[in-house]
């Protein structure tokens, strides 16, 4: 099964929101496969779905810490339905693998036994109680009995274990710690931009006291001067007016 694609990563962005992305994008690949689980599937489906629990599994693993104990439990869910479908999926391989045996054993006795009737077609009982692999098809039906009740018996352990995962709501919740972390990621960014905003109106406010009070000194400096050089003048009018 391919993967899905993790969209809109930013290598750039902080690290809980591209987890989250990478996490939520397993999550729905494996929980993509929930109708067919609880119909038990088939082979491929079954396959399937253990190859998405082992992808969100190994995700995970790298990232609960961001995401706390939903996704440890999720983890958890994720190795045990690895373990029951990986048992599964072994017994799916194994039964087919025992029918082929069977199948080339038979053909092989079946042409032993043409070889040695000759041209008669009333075939002698003795013939078939010779064939070459007469022992070995016990063997080979016990064995397919006992891979067939083992695989029952899996395919039970994971419907129940599906369904407890349904009713606890593992997944779910997994989502919803995803999603709350990525808001509360967001809402951090949100404050900082701000708190930065603030910083830069901040700065630019005493800037601007500073330059008024550098202009007000100019000013009353200018002003200083002014009255001096008026009261220069008034005194030199004095002295040069006629007594």
């Amino acid at each position: 099964m391919k993967a899905r694609r993790v969209k809109k990563l930013d290598p750039d962005g902080p690290l809980v929101d591209n987890a989250g992305r990478i996490v939520a994008t397993r999550l729905g690949e494996l929980w993509a496969f929930a109708p067919t689980a609880r119909e038990l599937g088939g082979v491929d489906d079954h396959h399937d779905l253990r190859i998405a629990a082992k992808r969100l599994r190994y995700v995970l693993e790298l990232f609960e810490d961001q995401f706390g104990a939903d996704a440890r439990a999720a983890r958890r869910a994720c190795r045990d339905l690895q373990d029951v479908l990986g048992d599964l999926h072994d017994c799916d391989v194994l039964l087919p693998r025992i029918a082929e045996r069977v199948a080339a054993l038979r053909e092989d006795d079946t042409r032993a036994i043409r070889e040695r009737a000759g041209t008669t077609t009333a075939l002698d009982p003795a013939l078939a109680a010779a064939a070459p692999h007469r022992a070995a098809y016990r063997g080979l039906e016990l064995l397919a009995a006992s891979v067939a009740a083992r695989r029952e018996l899996l395919a039970a352990r994971f419907a129940e274990l599906w369904a407890g995962l349904e009713r606890d709501r593992v997944f779910e919740r997994l989502g919803m710690a995803v999603d709350a972390s990525i808001e509360r990621a967001r809402e951090r960014r949100r404050a900082e931009r701000r708190a930065r905003k603030a910083e830069r109106r901040l700065e630019r406010a005493e800037r601007d006291q500073r330059e008024a009070r550098e202009r007000a000194g100019a000013a009353a400096l200018e002003l200083e001067r002014a009255r001096l050089e008026r009261e220069r003048l008034l005194d030199d009018d004095r002295t040069d007016s006629p007594r």
